[in-house]
């Protein structure tokens, strides 16, 4: 081999050990982003829905509706499982509980069926009617957005939040103001026990929020709700 050929060829695999250097620390930088939303499709409060998914488009999500009786298993390969509460509890199919993708939501119906709380309505999850400020009850954790532990006004005027009563493995991160055995933000961290005993296969988080009460959300309700959403998609990181 001449000194010009061999040159040549170690240049060749110099440069192609580089490549597969720079895309190996590419993809272990990559933040998964892929957020399937399990909405009712074509329902009354399908406007909302569109608002949550170009809030999240501005964050650099990418957000996939499906219909609330979709399979779990097209889920399998997002990042982040997203349920509005515009479906109807009763059309959702059983697996999302089983799924080991991070899930968040705020349709309180379903939250039995999750198993992050127990099954009686208006005594282990619910919602309240007419509500404005929560009761920040855990600062320190990300999902409280850096606020200051107490009353934050979460909502422009009042209007109704979901709320539930987790096990013993969740992290509450915030309870409806004056009424603090009503949580209106919590979660479950992987491999935590949830009700009936069961173990979270990937992070759980409830949100308080109702069909319509997005776009009612103030600043620091939207500090909240993206904060809950980093926490869960990054579980998976």
């Amino acid at each position: 081999m001449t000194k010009t050929r061999y040159g040549l060829t170690a240049l060749a695999l110099t440069l192609a050990a580089f490549c597969a250097s720079g895309t190996a620390v590419a993809a272990s930088g990559t933040k998964p982003r892929d957020v399937v939303m399990l909405v009712q499709q074509g329902g009354p409060s399908i406007a909302i829905d569109e608002k949550v998914r170009a809030h999240l488009a501005e964050k650099g999500y990418s957000v996939r509706f499906e219909n609330q009786d979709a399979d779990p298993a097209t889920a399998r390969n997002a990042a982040l499982v997203i349920v509005s509460s515009t479906v109807s509890s009763k059309d959702v199919k059983p697996g999302w509980r089983q799924l080991a993708v991070p899930v968040l939501g705020w349709e309180n119906d379903i939250l039995d069926d999750l198993a992050m709380t127990g099954k009686r309505h208006d005594v282990d999850f619910g919602e309240a009617e007419k509500e404005r400020y929560l009761w920040i009850v855990n600062a320190p954790q990300p999902m409280a957005a850096g606020l200051p532990a107490g009353i934050a006004n979460v909502y422009v005027r009042q209007a109704g939040m979901s709320w539930g009563k987790p096990g013993l493995g969740a992290t509450t991160i915030a309870t409806i103001y004056g009424e603090p055995e009503k949580a209106a933000i919590f979660g479950y961290e992987k491999g935590a026990t949830m009700d009936y005993e069961a173990i979270a296969p990937a992070r759980r988080v409830m949100m308080f929020l109702s069909n319509d009460t997005f776009a009612n959300l103030s600043p620091v309700g939207l500090q909240l709700f993206d904060a809950a959403v980093e926490w869960a998609i990054s579980g998976t990181r």
